[in-house]
């Protein structure tokens, strides 16, 4: 499990101590930890967890974006399967077993945690606080998507979910350059065009609002989005 802290106090604690009393039948469980010098308290809280046997910490010197702390969390790991979790709580750890049970009985390479159920229709979030933003984001999501799905030939219908569950042969020789939140559209680009098309196995989530910490840029991730398809459909792998 890769996870990527940054200025998660409220959470933080919770969410590593719920992941490392994680107990899967038949698995070692690794988890890596990248914490981006925050500036809220969070690396202290994560350096409490330093000395646990299942916990490798990488402490960065400044914040370069998520997809930066990704990237190096999985130039760390050693897993057969490798699962990308963020400390925010907004995704259940209950889902692992079925997230990685089709890797598991190697029917697939390549899952999705679904934040869309079926008939769950177009609200994927929905703030209390902040309806304005939730109706924006939707409306988002679902552009982006058809985006992915027609420039990739795929059908999905959460292509930008966090839950990314994926064999690591799947990424072997692939070089990752995204540091923001682009870095989903990279590595689902280069996995769908190397053959690996994902199965979306839906997912218990909770969305949280920007009032509650959201670190999306309403502005500024749009454009790298667009700005990753157009460079990843086409790339040289």
């Amino acid at each position: 499990m890769i996870v990527p802290v940054y200025n998660e106090i409220a959470t933080a604690r919770i969410a590593l101590d719920a992941l490392l009393a994680k107990e899967m039948p038949g698995w070692e469980l690794e988890v890596i930890i990248v914490e981006s010098n925050s500036t809220d308290g969070s690396r202290a809280v994560v350096q409490t967890y330093a000395s646990h046997p299942r916990v490798t910490l990488i402490l960065q010197d400044r914040p370069r974006g998520k997809g930066f702390a990704v990237r190096e969390g999985l130039a760390r790991a050693s897993g057969e399967v490798l699962l990308i979790q963020d400390a925010d709580l907004e995704y259940s750890l209950d889902d692992y077993e079925r997230l990685i049970a089709p890797i598991a009985e190697g029917k697939h390479r390549f899952v999705l945690g679904s934040r869309h159920a079926a008939g769950s229709g177009f609200a994927l979030r929905q703030f209390a606080d902040q309806p304005v933003h939730a109706f924006v984001l939707n409306c988002a999501h679902w552009t982006f998507a058809t985006l992915i799905n027609v420039s990739c030939g795929v059908w999905l219908r959460d292509p930008f979910t966090m839950y990314k569950v994926f064999h690591r042969d799947c990424i072997v020789g692939l070089q990752f350059e995204s540091n923001r939140f682009d870095f989903d559209w990279e590595i689902l680009i280069k996995l769908i065009r190397r053959g690996y098309r994902p199965v979306e196995i839906p997912v218990r989530y909770r969305s949280r609002s920007f009032k509650e910490g959201k670190k999306i840029s309403v502005i500024r991730d749009p454009l790298t989005w667009l700005w990753a398809l157009a460079k990843f459909r086409f790339q040289r792998l």
